[in-house]
């Protein structure tokens, strides 16, 4: 990770307790294999963060005891979602944590749901993202968003859910058009995406969970 506080990036990762998360996966994975599911993604997420580079840290917004214990011996930071409003408030209370610490941090929003997630790939985006005050990435459908950026002393202003990517280069954030970032805009909502994930090539713990299962 990088040391250098006026460089590093911040990032936040909103995740559900598990009992609630991934519930359009169940059709392909079982009920009992989701949550464990929902927690390997978030894993293979903070793990390839934590090894880029660019990154300083990695703040879960989460209130599953669960994985805040998972996800902190990765060396993430848990911060309990005290708002307990939904995704957006979630990812704020995250920014408000950062920024309590360091005010001028470099924060970035970023999908806990990112299995096939490319260290590499991240750092071009996060490169990227360094260049405007406000920068987001589509995910793989163009419809929604796995990344929003903003820089030190800006809002991240996040309107995450749905038809997210519209909104968000409504609201100012310059949207970031790079090939080859697949990983990072490959979210897994569905059995499909799982596919699509596992094309690009899962991370060690979503692997060890669900290519058993899956033959």
């Amino acid at each position: 990770m990088n040391s250098d506080a006026n460089d590093g990036w911040h990032l936040v990762l909103p995740l559900k307790p598990l009992a609630l998360a991934k519930s359009r996966l169940a059709p392909a994975t079982g009920a009992l294999l989701r949550p464990r599911l929902a927690l390997a993604f978030a894993e293979d997420t903070v793990g390839a963060a934590l090894n880029c580079a660019r990154v300083r840290d990695v703040v879960v917004v989460t209130d599953d005891p669960a994985a805040g214990a998972a996800l902190a011996a990765l060396g993430a930071r848990i911060v309990p979602d005290l708002p307990a409003a939904g995704l957006n408030a979630a990812l704020e209370h995250g920014v408000r944590a950062i920024r309590e610490r360091r005010r001028h941090a470099r924060v970035a929003a970023l999908n806990a749901d990112l299995p096939a997630l490319r260290t590499a790939e991240l750092a071009r985006v996060l490169d990227t993202a360094r260049t405007f005050p406000r920068a987001f990435l589509a995910d793989a459908a163009e419809i929604g968003t796995t990344f929003l950026s903003a820089g030190p002393g800006v809002e991240l202003e996040p309107a995450f859910g749905g038809a997210s990517r519209l909104r968000h280069l409504s609201s100012g954030a310059v949207e970031i058009r790079l090939t080859g970032v697949d990983s990072v805009r490959r979210d897994v909502d569905t059995g499909e995406d799982l596919a699509e994930a596992r094309a690009l090539g899962l991370g060690p713990r979503t692997a060890a969970r669900w290519l058993p299962a899956a033959g």
